[in-house]
């Protein structure tokens, strides 16, 4: 694949990312996972080499059963693209995605359909995931007519009621035959839980599910994930460009940039003892009511560098405050730290 100018050297990857998780098992296992888009009209006949957006490049992490793993990053970093290939909606270049001790990185057809039962959706804009023409029942309950599970369109109903209860829509009959634009930002966001949750999923990928909502609901929701992660036991990997709300609810935190995770720890560690430049800035930018325990603010000049012709070194050296010449020329990896905390900065290495 076509890389950015001036490579540079890179380190070797993290072996053991079990050691970068707590000690369950792993329900999903992500291995240096690659995304790239090819760009439409170049690698032609006379007309140069080809070029590729580097959306998700070489990212590794392990979800463990019942965890709720923060996806934390700026507009732009590949987050959401990460999603969609976990989910099999977008191919992966490279790189290996096991669920359940499967490998399932170019599953196909009904395999894929069947995979799907066990990882859901939720995704962001509640009114765009919806559809206006059907009823919140028909829609909860379409994924167990799509997979064959219920012939019944009563007992699909009875389902669906179930799982707008566990969402939180109670009671679930008076929601049944209501169309979406008849619900409030909040009910909506709910409704798509619930069809999320009818299949009885093992693994929820929620890619912002909280942004579009006012901040009053936002917490409602987090307590409703963070529920059924309790009742349930499912794993959620949760994206958000917030780091402040990730740190609300979520067990460990991985920092995305630019195509890969920067810094991945337990929350309490990435809170508390930060270690890329990165991370330290969006810390420095959430609200605190404390004055006295606010930070001094790191405001990044200039915007991310264009994924299709990387900087040479460290992704981040051209925004970052502390950057050193060497930054210019190695791509560091992540260093494994104290307490299951790994970044990847060469002032790290000393």
């Amino acid at each position: 694949m076509g890389r950015g100018q001036g490579e540079g050297t890179r380190g070797n990857q993290v072996g053991d990312w079990n050691q970068l998780t707590n000690n369950n098992q792993p329900i999903l296992q992500v291995d240096q996972l690659k995304k790239h888009f090819p760009v439409k009209g170049s690698g032609g006949w006379l007309k140069g080499p080809q070029h590729f957006v580097h959306a998700v490049d070489d990212v590794s992490f392990n979800l463990a059963a019942g965890e709720i793993l923060g996806l934390v990053g700026e507009s732009g970093c590949g987050k959401s693209t990460l999603v969609l290939t976990l989910l099999g909606l977008e191919e992966a270049t490279a790189g290996q995605i096991v669920f359940e001790g499967q490998n399932v990185t170019h599953l196909h057809g009904s395999a894929l359909k069947s995979m799907r039962r066990h990882i859901q959706m939720i995704f962001q804009d509640p009114f765009e995931a919806l559809n206006p023409l059907l009823t919140i029942g028909e829609q909860v309950a379409e994924p167990l007519l799509v997979h064959g599970l219920v012939a019944s369109k009563s007992e699909r109903l009875a389902r669906a009621a179930q799982a707008l209860e566990d969402a939180g829509l109670k009671p679930a009959e008076s929601f049944l035959n209501r169309r979406p634009h008849e619900l409030s930002g909040g009910q909506r966001q709910r409704v798509v839980i619930a069809g999320a949750l009818v299949l009885e999923p093992t693994v929820l990928l929620a890619d912002e599910p909280v942004s579009m909502l006012d901040v009053s609901v936002r917490a409602e929701v987090l307590n409703l994930l963070s529920d059924l992660r309790q009742r349930r036991g499912i794993s959620i990997l949760f994206i958000t460009h917030d780091l402040g709300t990730a740190a609300y609810f979520v067990d460990r935190i991985a920092v995305m940039y630019l195509g890969r995770i920067v810094e991945i720890g337990q929350t309490h560690e990435i809170l508390a003892n930060p270690q890329h430049p990165y991370t330290r800035s969006l810390l420095s930018v959430i609200p605190v009511p404390n004055p006295r325990q606010r930070r001094q603010r790191t405001i990044l000049q200039g915007d991310p560098p264009n994924p299709i012709n990387l900087p040479g070194g460290c992704r981040f050296h051209p925004r970052c405050p502390l950057a050193e010449s060497r930054c210019r020329t190695t791509d560091p990896a992540l260093i494994p730290l104290a307490n299951s905390h790994a970044a990847a900065c060469v002032l790290l290495e000393g």
